[in-house]
């Protein structure tokens, strides 16, 4: 069934879908934000606002070497003629295109308090006075040339640039941000010295590759300068696709100060952060006890910015510090990249690294082929009148003749001598104290010299090649203005690589010291200063001594062994002191009454462990998988009463034989690839022995045999050779240990 036609009502009032005058409503309102508002094109690199800025100045006559007008007379003049959107909008992007901290190559010259990197605002535009730079001349070079199109303003009472000529590739030196509607752009800025080699390899080479192209464009060069520690793939990815993101770190160096002590200076932050903001920010994390290894921060910035942060101790790690502090405050920021622009000044779109600079180039041609065809016309105009000019000069006395006496001077000039109207008005209009001057020599050699120009300026407009060897040139000579040799062009942004570093902040502000773990048989620990070799007079409780002791650090991690086939982990900075017996460990960790630590060893990472019980059953685990983070524990080994974990021994690097001895003293020796690798469960059979309980076991190098260590503290070691007799395969019962072998059937320390 067809909709019925909306008729107009009484009075004149005609009815509207409210849905498709919406819809309608809000398209031209997207466009217009998005091509009149947000985005920048990708010829100058400006948006409108600032473009009508720099217009005004234009207009206004403000020269880099002229003098300064007021703000406010630059903001009015902005608003009245071209920019109806409020004085304050106006005066905050002309007031940001003066900043050095927040535009790369600044467009504006500003003279007062134009704001500062801790981000207070600028004075007020009574107060502050402007005129353009050097940078924003070269946009506007030619601009009374024809060479860009020009449309009414907004009253249509004057006329604006549709864009700028633009010299200087401003998109990527400057950059750019803005939010439309549905879209946004966010461009960095970079070196215009490294655009411009960039641009005249592109000319060179129009087919060539991103990667040849970030070879001289390595990433953005920001004003407030900073490390960028983005990879190499992902600046290529990004430049490629025309999104992706930087990530910018502050630059710091560590200064030494007196007895032993330290001090980072902070001399460059990222850019758009301001530096009040960061130094509250980094003193409110310091209150909250976020950063433990910050003692204080200062901002001693006069000229050049210089925060000093001061680690809570000397021991402190001054890269844990920069680490801790890049990852909870702003001194590292990501900065987004999305080349979304406007080409042709119409089409909104995601450009790469190469469209961007093609495009620019693509502009420029036409820039040069406009400006040499007005040039061409002003030539042929002047040609034809110093035509004019000749003949008045060889018939001068015709010509004042004719002047005097004729009713239609300008008729008969046309037709005695064969003259245009251009000529007869350029001799009608010569003054007569001209004549003395019109000698014909000058003439003739204004004349050669416009023909010559003329000639050149048509071989330009008939060959492409030479347009783009001009073009090449103009080039050139940007780069030389904004060589890296002079203050403006140097390049200010570095690029380093990011430690790879896991930030332990509390093990961090611990002091490495060694210490040796004391456990007693009744489950006392405690840890005696430095590593101790003679443990004979340690005293223990009534009933109590010592089971094991393990030398270890501060900074370390102890892995306990349960019997229940749990593993425990304990900080060493934690344990209680030597003085006294030490605390109980089921304080620290949640052990059953009816289960004992059978084993303690220091956690040494990416490390392999041959974990068993005295069921014989047994597998291989990675030591970082069995680290625990609660008092829980972690359950590794699954054991079954009566068997008990009890075996847990180093696999080491290039190992690939396994010895394991029983109560009943026999020893099997076998492949370690027979043995499954595990995070958890109960493993295989490593040896079978009616009756007899598995004590321990050892992981050896074929070529280096099989050592143990007897009661006295002596070594011996069983080459390959010598062990054939115990040489099976897993699950065998294997056969009485070797003459000499301890009776303890253990084969000593193995950590």
């Amino acid at each position: 069934m067809s909709e019925k036609p909306i008729l107009p009502g009484p009075d004149g009032i005609e009815p509207v879908n409210l849905k498709e005058a919406l819809e309608e409503r809000y398209l031209k309102y997207a466009l217009s934000t998005i091509m009149h508002r947000a985005l920048p094109d990708v010829r100058d690199g400006l948006k409108p606002v600032h473009r009508r800025i720099l217009y005004a100045m234009h207009q206004l006559r403000l020269s880099p070497d002229g003098g300064f007008l007021k703000c406010a007379k630059i903001v009015g003049d902005t608003m009245g003629d071209y920019h109806p959107h409020g004085n304050q909008a106006i005066y905050d992007a002309l007031a940001r295109l003066a900043q050095d901290f927040a535009v790369r190559y600044p467009l504006i010259d500003g003279q007062g308090n134009f704001g500062n990197i801790d981000g207070d605002n600028p004075a007020a535009e009574r107060y502050t006075e402007a005129r353009i730079t050097n940078t924003a001349a070269d946009l506007m070079e030619g601009l009374e040339e024809d060479t860009v199109d020009f449309r009414a303003n907004y009253d249509e009472r004057k006329q604006e640039p549709v864009v700028l000529p633009a010299a200087f590739p401003n998109l990527l030196a400057n950059g750019a941000s803005g939010i439309a509607v549905g879209m946004a752009t966010n461009i960095p800025p970079h070196n215009a010295d490294e655009l411009c080699v960039a641009l005249l390899h592109l000319i060179k080479h129009p087919n060539a590759s991103i990667e040849k192209l970030v070879e001289m464009i390595p990433g953005p060069d920001f004003p407030t300068g900073g490390v960028i520690v983005e990879t190499r793939e992902s600046i290529l990815e990004s430049y490629r696709t025309g999104r992706g993101s930087f990530r910018i770190r502050a630059k710091w160096e560590k200064e030494e100060a007196g007895r032993g002590g330290y001090q980072i200076v902070v001399t460059e932050i990222p850019y758009q952060v301001q530096k009040a903001k960061l130094v509250e920010r980094i003193a409110e994390l310091l209150t909250e006890k976020k950063l433990p290894l910050l003692g204080d921060i200062r901002d001693e910035s006069a000229e050049e910015i210089r925060l000093v942060l001061e680690p809570k101790t000397r021991a402190v790690d001054p890269l844990l510090l920069m680490e801790s502090l890049f990852r909870y405050s702003e001194l590292e920021v990501r900065f987004g990249l999305n080349m979304n622009v406007l080409s042709a000044g119409q089409i909104p779109g995601v450009l790469s690294l190469r469209d961007v600079l093609w495009q620019w180039l693509e502009h420029r041609v036409e820039v040069l082929v406009r400006r040499s065809q007005y040039r061409l016309k002003k030539i042929e105009h002047r040609l034809e009148v110093l035509d004019g000019y000749l003949v008045a000069y060889l018939n001068i006395d015709e010509v004042i003749r004719i002047v005097r006496h004729e009713d239609n001077p300008k008729a008969k000039l046309m037709s005695r001598f064969k003259l245009s109207e251009v000529q007869a008005d350029a001799i009608l209009n010569l003054r007569l104290k001209s004549l003395s001057k019109l000698e014909e020599i000058e003439i003739r050699a204004e004349h050669d010299k416009l023909s010559e120009e003329k000639r050149n300026l048509e071989e330009l407009l008939a060959s492409e090649s030479l347009q783009w060897e001009r073009i090449s040139s103009e080039v050139k000579d940007v780069r030389e203005r904004y060589s890296k040799a002079t203050a403006l062009g140097r390049r200010r942004t570095s690029f380093a690589d990011a430690p790879e570093i896991d930030v332990d902040l509390d093990a961090a502000l611990i002091e490495k010291e060694p210490i040796t773990l004391i456990l007693s048989d009744k489950g006392w620990v405690r840890a005696l200063k430095g590593h101790v070799d003679d443990l004979s007079k340690l005293d223990f409780k009534q009933g109590d001594k010592l089971k094991t002791a393990v030398k270890a650090h501060t900074t370390d991690k102890l892995l306990l062994l349960a019997t229940n086939g749990k593993v425990f982990t304990l900080e060493a900075s934690q344990l209680p002191g030597g003085r006294g017996h030490g605390e109980p460990v089921r304080l620290m960790i949640d052990l059953e009454e009816n289960h004992d630590i059978a084993a303690a060893f220091v956690y040494q990472p990416s490390r392999k462990l041959l974990i068993a019980s005295t069921g014989g059953y047994g597998f291989v685990v990675p030591e970082d998988d069995i680290v625990a983070s609660t008092r829980k524990g972690k359950q590794v080994l699954n054991v079954s009463e009566p068997d008990e974990a009890r075996i847990i021994v180093p696999v080491p690097h290039g190992a690939d034989r396994v010895a394991v001895i029983s109560d009943n003293r026999k020893m099997l020796v076998f492949k370690l690839e027979e043995v499954n690798e595990m995070t958890r469960g109960k493993g295989v059979i490593l040896q079978r022995s009616k009756g007899a309980s598995v004590l321990d076991a050892r992981v050896f190098k074929r070529g280096e045999g099989l050592t143990w260590t007897d009661a006295a503290g002596r070594t011996f070691t069983l080459q390959w050779a010598d062990l054939k007799e115990w040489v099976g395969q897993r699950a065998q019962s294997g056969a009485t240990v070797p003459k000499g072998f301890p009776r303890s059937n253990s084969f000593g320390p193995s950590f």
